[in-house]
């Protein structure tokens, strides 16, 4: 566990004002458990530099965190209104607005994204508890008519009870945020397990929960470890305490956890990997095209998982694409996230930029050309690698299969319409998918033939707490944030009244 001191120290190093919002133990039951036996480091993507020591969670405290989730759970069900839990996430919306710029500044520090991506993030964060406190006063049900004149069928929406919250690093306040502003809407408690790799962003969350009024138990978190991921990870799908997982990461891990959940039954929700095409046809306006793909694929350095992974550029506007595109990539800035010219940081960890680099290597053996960047930027630190573009990608290359999740754009010539729509639904993933024109007909043509579950048309900008975020296929299943964002915490119980007549 770092001491007082240290926290003290790393507060004061980067301008955190709020000092009670580094925790580094785990909160279970209202209470910040720490242990300085069995702690992990937190470190610096950028730099490399160790920042804090955080508890890694035991087993034990975890189960026992488990039991205190059901306890509170069933404590509160029956006692707190939708009108009560409205205004605690009320209060959690405005405390993370009170607290915006420390919470970017941890964001930016253990994720390594520029401080204007954590501070994109953390309004985004925010929203959803804006959001599901306007939800959960309005969790309705039905009165169904029934065949017979002598019954009637009430519908009413129960909450399914102690959620299990898996999280990945990419968004460490906004992935928890979306879920557990709708399970506490809905009347859920929550346990979480961060990422191991940004864990301070989720557990200043959790001390803005205590401060907004949220009731002991109904929130624990559990920071670990790597090796300590996958057993906690079984634990929450074999537990039969835990009614429903949420995941966002992996499809090969979701697979796993689905896999893992099947001797209780759980009701699950996955938001797993991507593969987006992102299509710009001859009668875009390319000016537009060009915005969108910057923010849509080179976003936190392309490692978002609704990221435009495969550009495909119509011939006859090709060139003029991938002038105009280059020379506003050649603009950015890298650099650690902190100073304030920076535009994009560095990628997670060296695998990540490992992967960057093999799927340059593939393209541009099998005739892509480097039309900038292509090489990794080892003065500015091990994680970090330029932002690439290539040209003249050919279908052959793995990147067309692969989600790459780094600064890598890959620009695909194609011909026509039919052409681009089966290259576009050549994935086995669905979760995100992007096209330009200004033709009517072919958008709603082509949106509709498109297999993902969200699709951008002439925009590359698709979160938001309204949006219903989620994929099919591969990418998963269930819907995150929109009105439809409870539902996934919620069971439907059915009551037939007889005798009436």
């Amino acid at each position: 566990m770092s001491s007082k001191e240290e926290i003290q120290k790393f507060a004061e190093k980067y301008g955190i004002k709020n000092v009670n919002l580094i925790q580094t133990g785990a909160l279970v039951n209202g209470e910040w458990i720490v242990d300085s036996s069995d702690v992990f480091s937190v470190a610096d993507p950028a730099s490399g530099e160790h920042l804090l020591n955080v508890s890694n969670t035991k087993i034990e405290v975890i189960e026992q965190g488990i039991k205190d989730a059901e306890a509170a759970f069933n404590k509160f069900k029956n006692s707190s209104s939708g009108r009560e839990r409205s205004r605690i996430l009320r209060k959690m919306y405005e405390l993370m607005l009170e607290n915006f710029d420390d919470l970017a500044t941890i964001c930016t520090i253990e994720n390594g994204k520029s401080l204007a991506d954590s501070k994109g993030e953390i309004g985004y964060a925010a929203g959803f508890y804006e959001w599901f406190a306007e939800e959960a006063p309005r969790i309705y049900g039905d009165n169904i008519p029934s065949a017979s004149t002598s019954k009637r069928i009430i519908t009413s929406k129960q909450p399914i009870g102690v959620v299990g919250i898996l999280t990945p690093w990419n968004f460490p306040s906004a992935m928890i945020t979306r879920k557990l502003g709708a399970a506490f809407a809905a009347g859920c408690a929550a346990v979480i397990k961060p990422a191991t790799e940004t864990p301070l962003s989720a557990l200043a969350l959790g001390y803005l929960a205590q401060e907004a009024g949220l009731p002991n138990g109904l929130l624990n978190l559990f920071p670990v470890d790597q090796d300590r991921t996958k057993v906690v990870g079984t634990l929450f799908c074999e537990s039969p305490i835990i009614r429903k997982i949420s995941f966002t990461g992996s499809t090969g891990v979701g697979k796993l956890l689905m896999s893992q959940s099947s001797s209780t039954l759980k009701k699950l929700s996955f938001e797993l990997g991507g593969n987006s095409p992102f299509v710009v046809f001859e009668d875009a306006d390319v000016d537009l095209a060009v915005s969108a793909a910057l923010g849509c694929k080179l976003r936190q350095s392309g490692q978002t998982c609704i990221c435009a992974n495969r550009l495909y550029i119509h011939e006859d506007i090709y060139t003029e694409f991938a002038t105009k595109f280059t020379a506003e990539v050649n603009k950015f800035k890298l650099g650690h996230g902190l100073k304030p010219d920076t535009t994009h940081g560095p990628l997670i960890h060296q695998r990540a930029v490992d992967k960057v680099a093999s799927h340059i290597e593939d393209a541009v053996g099998k005739g892509a050309k480097v039309l900038t960047g292509g090489k990794r930027a080892p003065h500015l630190g091990e994680n970090f690698h330029e932002l690439t573009v290539l040209g003249d990608v050919p279908k052959t290359a793995v990147v067309n299969k692969e989600e790459t999740f780094g600064p890598l754009v890959p620009l695909i010539k194609f011909k026509t319409e039919e052409e681009v729509l089966e290259l576009a639904n050549d994935t086995e993933y669905g979760l995100a998918g992007y096209f330009f024109s200004q033709n009517y007909a072919r958008i709603f043509r082509f949106g509709e033939q498109l297999h993902c579950g969200m699709i951008g048309a002439n925009t590359g900008a698709l979160g938001e707490a309204s949006l219903p975020f989620g994929g099919i296929g591969w990418s998963g299943f269930g819907r995150e944030g929109s009105k439809y964002g409870v539902d996934d915490y919620t069971i439907i119980k059915s009551i037939v009244i007889g005798g009436i007549e």
